[in-house]
């Protein structure tokens, strides 16, 4: 005896399509069209009546497609020719698809999630029992969404990772350490079946494992979108997620696309979220009218809960009124050093380039752009309208070294030395240096004030008591008055980053 709860799965079926303007509800259709295809010896499954198409959809066995739309024809001469009957033809390469569940909006939504859209449904009074026909190139993932929504199996997530630099890579293995851990506590099931750099993107269906490195290295397909959105459709794969890790300035003009195509989105990569607002808002709008998430916590203090912190009480309607910290991880290590020891400001930045905290060229740090976009992020979190060039950012490098090389920047460093000493000695007694960004002004307006500036404060106060390569954000609200919240801790590293990026995947997959 079969589970009443099974799932029934047939495929190679075909959909014969029977519209009209007048017919509908006319006594006897029905029982012509059954005696002309029994006569004819084809097997009818679903019956199902369209009153906004005026139609009739008929479910046949493929084989049996072409010579059931001709005995209609055949059968229906006199209404074709009456006008009664517009057209009789088949829609091939479907798959039926039965089940049982209490809750069909809940299947339906999930189904809605991942872009499958029934072609027919019908619906089993009082049995809770309901077909649904969906294009062969959808049953599979069909399937699995039903059985894990029905069964509560666990849930598959496909990943598509691109970038595998030091977060990228350190994600990847994060996942597959945690993986079973994650199946058996969440029902969650993640699979990383795409890895991309620039040049090549690797496949692989079932999901990577250990040996991951080995076939990005064999990989033969060039790293474009189209080849991931084909793969995807090709292998009907359900709940997808694109990660990316990159700092690409053109992997992010991909979102949209990837948005269209199914995927939700989890990003480290700061630079869409600092695009023209234009382009900020048009993607909210494409996620929104697809039902798609972007989340990007890791775009503003590495692993550190704060663009969740700030976007629920800004949803609550907390007034946020300044936002202020050290967005840094690399010139927090520097200031908070050189506020200390007797050091020459350019050994403290070799130091730093030497252990990895800087940009291979520490300019790309000491301009106060990665900062200033950062503040930028945030602001725009709070709803404000700026842009990039609305931000006054203090240059750390001087004029005269703005544009020589690399190597030629490097070997005149100690001409930085003279005036940060001179910074230095000039602050009060018991201050110490800080670079910060602050976002103040009339938050309740279109627009704020946006700085990223040094300056000197209490080795006393929260930002003075920094320590290592620590970030720190105030979080001044209306409630809270004078006393702020503070978020702080590890605001940099590969390990800590994709940590965070990693709880943004987990998010998405449990609301999916």
């Amino acid at each position: 005896m079969k589970n009443a709860n099974e799932i029934k799965f047939l495929k190679n079926r075909s959909i014969v399509k029977f519209e009209g303007e007048d017919f509908l509800g006319e006594i006897g259709i029905d029982g012509r069209i059954f005696k002309a295809l029994t006569l004819a010896r084809i097997s009818v499954g679903v019956i199902s009546q369209q009153a906004i198409e005026n139609g009739i959809s008929i479910l046949v066995h493929e084989s049996d497609a072409e010579k059931a739309v001709a005995c209609l024809i055949d059968e229906f001469e006199a209404e074709r020719k009456s006008g009664k009957v517009s057209q009789i033809y088949s829609i091939n390469n479907v798959s039926v698809i039965g089940f049982v569940a209490e809750d069909f909006n809940k299947v339906f939504a999930e189904l809605a999630r991942n872009n499958v859209f029934p072609l027919l449904l019908n619906q089993v009074a009082g049995e809770n029992r309901v077909n649904i026909v969906v294009t062969s190139s959808q049953d599979e993932k069909t399937k699995n969404i039903i059985e894990s929504e029905i069964f509560k199996k666990p849930k598959t997530v496909h990943l598509a990772i691109i970038g595998h630099g030091n977060v990228g890579k350190t994600l990847i293995e994060q996942v597959l350490e945690s993986s079973d851990e994650i199946k058996r506590r969440k029902k969650i099931d993640l699979k990383v079946v795409a890895v991309a750099n620039s040049k090549k993107i690797a496949f692989n269906k079932k999901g990577f494992d250990a040996n991951w490195r080995d076939e990005v290295l064999a990989a033969e397909h060039s790293s474009d979108v189209q080849e991931l959105i084909s793969f995807s459709r090709e292998n009907q794969l359900e709940n997808l997620i694109v990660v990316d890790n990159t700092a690409s300035k053109d992997f992010v003009k991909n979102y949209h696309t990837l948005a269209e195509n199914g995927f939700d989105l989890v990003s480290s990569n700061k630079i869409f979220n600092t695009l023209p607002i234009e382009e900020y808002r048009k993607l909210r709008y494409t996620l929104s009218k697809n039902n798609r998430r972007y989340l990007y916590e890791t775009n503003v203090g590495a692993g550190l809960p704060l663009i969740d912190t700030i976007k629920l009480l800004h949803l609550s309607g907390e007034n946020i009124t300044r936002i202020k910290g050290v967005f840094s991880g690399t010139l927090s290590y520097v200031f908070n050093n050189f506020s200390l020891r007797n050091d020459k400001f350019s050994t403290i930045i070799s130091e730093a380039l030497e252990k990895g905290y800087t940009e291979p060229d520490p300019r790309e740090d000491l301009s106060g752009n990665d900062v200033a976009r950062k503040l930028l992020i945030l602001a725009r979190e709070l709803d404000l309208i700026n842009e990039f060039e609305d931000i006054s950012i203090q240059n750390l490098v001087p004029e005269s070294l703005l544009s020589v090389s690399k190597t030629e920047f490097l070997s005149r460093l100690d001409e930085l030395d003279e005036e940060y000493q001179k910074i230095k000695e000039n602050q009060e007694p018991g201050h110490v240096l800080r670079y910060v960004g602050d976002l103040h002004g009339d938050l309740q307006k279109d627009k704020g004030e946006l700085d990223v500036k040094l300056i000197s404060v209490p080795a006393t106060s929260a930002l003075g008591q920094l320590k290592g390569s620590d970030s720190i954000f105030e979080i001044y609200t209306e409630s809270y008055g004078e006393n702020p919240i503070v978020i702080m801790g590890a605001g940099a590293g590969a390990q800590v980053t994709a940590r965070g990026v990693f709880g943004d995947i987990l998010r998405v997959s449990e609301t999916k």
